[in-house]
This record gives structure tokens, sequence and C-alpha cells, in this order.
């Protein structure tokens, strides 16, 4: 059964030597997402999985000890999801899932098992809630550590240039996240979260299927479009 998840953000600017100057600018958000992990650990979670997008080949689990890395944006950091294991990985972790490892290490997780989870951003909502459900059986007691930025339409400047859209479905996603509205959450239209360049919507609704006979409670704390981009942070418990 899910006991308790934490929804963060998941570009690599987190990381602060990627950021590198701007790094200051994302000290709220990385102060969120540590108290976020805190929420995790007071659960005692049996498991915990960190679901996140990625393309092909970073799709599907990934066991605990998978490396990651920033090398591709020009930094000297690795990590890696979890103690390792002694067991040679097949595959590093995909970006998303990397930046919840990176967040893992910077709170000292030792309180369970870790595993990944790579899915497409294109993933039904169906098949969302369906994987949802299967993660939950996973464990006695299972925590979700779910990586997904809102929409990249925030403002001219953004990745996907300004869309008048954005700023409405980063503001409902925001409301269902932070009161874990199961309904509105599986109710987030595919299409128009791909025109908006907004990754977490699988994720989410991946939480949302792993919550759907809980009666969690849900708490937002963090909201901003930085780069305009936006970037939640909340906690079910």
């Amino acid at each position: 059964m899910l006991v308790a998840a934490a929804v963060c953000p998941c570009p690599p600017l987190l990381v602060p030597e990627v950021a590198a100057g701007a790094a200051p600018e994302l000290d709220a958000a990385r102060a969120a997402c540590s108290d976020a992990l805190g929420v995790l650990a007071a659960a005692r979670p049996d498991l915990l999985v960190v679901v996140g997008t990625a393309e092909p080949g970073g799709r599907g689990p990934f066991p605990q000890g998978t490396p990651g890395t920033f090398r591709g944006f020009g930094v000297d950091v690795d990590v890696r999801l979890g103690a390792a294991t002694g067991t040679a990985p097949e595959r590093e972790l995909p970006a998303s899932l990397a930046v919840g490892a990176w967040l893992l290490e910077r709170t000292g997780w030792a309180d369970a098992p870790v595993e990944g989870l790579g899915v497409a951003d294109t993933l039904e909502p169906e098949r969302c809630a369906g994987t949802g459900r299967e993660l939950a059986g996973r464990a006695g007691r299972v925590a979700l550590l779910v990586m997904g930025d809102a929409s990249a339409c925030r403002s001219l400047k953004a990745p996907g240039y300004l869309d008048e859209r954005a700023a409405p479905f980063d503001a409902e996603a925001a409301r269902a996240l932070g009161t874990a509205d199961l309904a509105a959450l599986r109710a987030l239209d595919p299409a128009l979260a791909r025109e908006l360049k907004a990754a977490g919507r699988a994720p989410w609704q991946i939480l949302a299927g792993a919550a759907h006979d809980t009666r969690l409670t849900g708490t937002l704390l963090y909201e901003d479009a930085p780069y305009g981009v936006g970037y939640l942070v909340a906690t079910w418990s």
C-alpha cells in the first residue's frame, strides 16, 4: 500500500554544479525537496520507488545501485540510486531519475531500499493508473518519489515559448497535488500536457493510481516558474 509520496521537479539545474552561477535561484526549491523527502522517511516505508519520464532507452525498471551522471551537462557529478549492491548495472539512470537519486544522496537517504521506474511522457492515463496500482502492491508500505515538471510555456523565454494555457494548467496541477485530488489528476489531458511540455503529467497520474485506495492528504510546499518552467513540490501522507 502507498503510505507516502513526494512530488519534486526534475530539472538538472537543481544540481548546483549544473546551475553554476544561477544555483541560488533554486535554493527554495531544493529546500522544499529536502522537506518533502523528510516526509517520506517519516512514513517508514519498506520500499521507495522513484518515478520519472524518460526517452525510450531509459524506460522500465532500474534496480538499487544503478548509477547516473550529469557529465552530459559539463560537470563532474555522478550519483547512484540508493546504496551499492555489488551488481553491475546494465544501463545508467535517465535524467529525471538521476535528479531523484541526487536528491536522495543529498538528504542521506538510508530509510528503505530504492528502485527506479522510467516511463514515457505519452503513457496513457489508464496505463498510468495501472502502473500506480502495481507499484503500490510491491510491498506492505510503499513510498513514491515522483519526479516531473509542470508546463514549460510560462514565459516568452521558456523552452516552449509563451502559451496562455500554461498558467491555468499548472495552477490546476498544483491544486490537485496540494490536496491529493485523485480525480483531478486523472483528468489532466495528456494531449494538452504534451503541447505544454509538462513532463510531470504521466508520473502524477501514476501517483494517483497508486493512491486509489488510500486516504492520503496533500500539502503543497513550493510553486514557482523560474525560467518559464513550472516547478512544484508537494507531499502526500
